[in-house]
């Protein structure tokens, strides 16, 4: 049984969760407490009566948290990463370097609490000094996705924590073990009671009470756009700070003068790796006439390589889909695709067992061509292994159809015209663009975010995390 933490104890919850393989359904990864309202109010409150003194902490001591924090991380990257393929479903390399992540960016965080800095400006009045400085905002409460269960609640958690705020982090319900054993690695670090709170529960119970409560001073939230409008509706109504990271419906963009392999590579790795549980994953490829029948051969051609199977075995590229809700949403969207025209040129097969018999929520990767800009499966995230293929004339013509989405948070190109892969750069309806890389694999120490309705407020990661979780405090003084 593993509890939640509040105000430095290990406490039980109103209910208990099973936390499932989807690898091999019949392995229980463990029994996790669901906290209630009563108890994410307890969290807050624990969070409250920190924070006067957490944010008067010397940069020294948040450093030396944070650090430790990164350094356990990281010397345990086998065994937590083998946790989190376990549970969450991506294969055991991905799952390692989701791990090693985490611990870098802990470490990248412990540094940025010793480099919080200011400005002293000169006054237009004779005789008065001004000072601008970064002071923490108070509590935070983090709202987390199950597809990254350990990247994403530390590049939350981490720079909430250097900056001198509290946090009460509510996890995904499906993915608790891995966020339950960051919990562990903090409380080990130092930190004193009450500044960090892990509350696992349902987002009924426990995300309303953060949403809500007075007492939470700003919502940090990576999830569905449903949910996150829900989540923008509850901050505005109590004028609470709020940050969003939603969905994506990536374009990558192959030109004529692409370089085939790094085309297809780069294709196979955005849309299929993490079983296409990615919100930076491209789904639509976006490919002009000279080359789109040979990138799609070549692509489907790749494909019949990839090994689909259990999350932790040597050898295999495709892990499962995370549970039953999910395969099936990605088997609705391939039935779809049929039924609208698209030419199913690859994959798309429900497996119900592993090569060793296990049972799991496994998927083979699907490829779409003949693929058109107004169909289902070209406009909507699927959040699964599926990826159209949509022809066009020009580039020109590619750019449009890449900005035609009511998304934006990764675009990419395949093109070896420098001309073009500059006018991309500046043109693509984004937060991030790649050139001849994958749309997914974003550097720890770098802003993370998008536009439109795949984000909304300041970005996350690197230098650019404290516009969220500090305000600015103007100064004067007359000498």
């Amino acid at each position: 049984m593993y509890k939640n933490l509040i105000n430095g104890e290990w406490l039980e919850g109103a209910r208990v969760s099973r936390n499932i393989n989807p690898s091999d359904t019949r392995d229980l990864v463990g029994e996790f407490a669901q906290a209630d309202a009563d108890q994410a109010r307890e969290a807050v409150a624990a969070a409250r009566a920190a924070f006067p003194a957490w944010s008067l902490s010397t940069p020294q001591q948040r450093f030396d948290v944070l650090d430790a924090a990164g350094a356990e991380i990281l010397a345990r990257r086998a065994e937590l990463g083998d946790l989190l393929a376990r549970e969450e479903g991506k294969t055991l390399p991905e799952a390692i370097g989701e791990v090693t992540r985490a611990g870098n960016i802990f470490k990248f965080f412990a540094g940025e609490a010793l480099r919080v800095g200011g400005d002293v400006i000169p006054s237009v009045r004779p005789g008065v000094g001004v000072e601008v400085t970064r002071e923490a905002l108070g509590v935070i409460g983090l709202i987390t996705p199950w597809n990254f269960p350990i990247a994403i609640p530390a590049w939350k958690l981490a720079p909430a924590l250097a900056f001198g705020n509290t946090v009460v982090l509510k996890p995904a319900d499906l993915v608790p073990a891995s966020a339950w054993h960051l919990a562990d690695i903090l409380q080990r670090a130092g930190l004193p009671k009450g500044v960090f709170n892990l509350v696992m529960g349902r987002g009924a119970e426990v995300g309303a009470v953060l949403l809500d409560d007075k007492r939470v001073d700003a919502i940090s939230f990576t999830g569905s756009v449903g949910t996150g409008q829900k989540v923008a509706a509850a901050c505005v109504a109590r004028l609470a700070k709020f940050q969003l990271e939603m969905g994506g419906k990536n374009p990558f963009v192959v030109l004529d003068d692409a370089d085939l392999d790094i085309a297809v590579g780069a294709a196979l790795n955005s849309g299929f790796f993490s079983t296409g549980q990615r919100c930076t994953a491209s789904s639509r490829v976006i490919v002009t006439d000279g080359i789109h029948d040979r990138f799609v051969a070549a692509l489907a051609e790749k494909m019949k390589t990839l090994k689909v199977g259990d999350a932790r075995a040597k050898g295999v590229d495709i892990g499962p889909v995370v549970d039953d809700r999910q395969l099936a949403q990605d088997l609705d969207y391939i039935a779809i695709g049929r039924a609208e025209g698209a030419k199913l040129v690859a994959g798309g097969e429900a497996l119900s067992h592993n090569a060793d018999g296990a049972p799991g929520y496994y998927l083979t990767p699907a490829l779409f061509a003949e693929a058109r800009p107004e169909m289902r499966i070209s406009r909507e995230e699927i959040f699964g292994p599926v990826v159209s293929v949509l022809r066009v004339k020009s580039y020109e013509e590619a750019l449009a159809l890449a900005n035609d989405t009511p998304f934006g948070l990764a675009s990419g190109i395949a093109t070896t015209s420098l001309k073009h892969a500059t006018h991309f750069k500046r043109h693509a309806q984004a937060g991030m663009v790649m050139v001849n890389l994958p749309t997914a694999g974003v550097d720890y120490h770098v802003p993370f975010g998008g536009r439109k309705e795949s984000s909304y407020g300041s970005r996350e990661q690197g230098k650019y995390a404290a516009e969220f979780y500090t305000t600015v405090k103007t100064a004067y003084t007359q000498a």
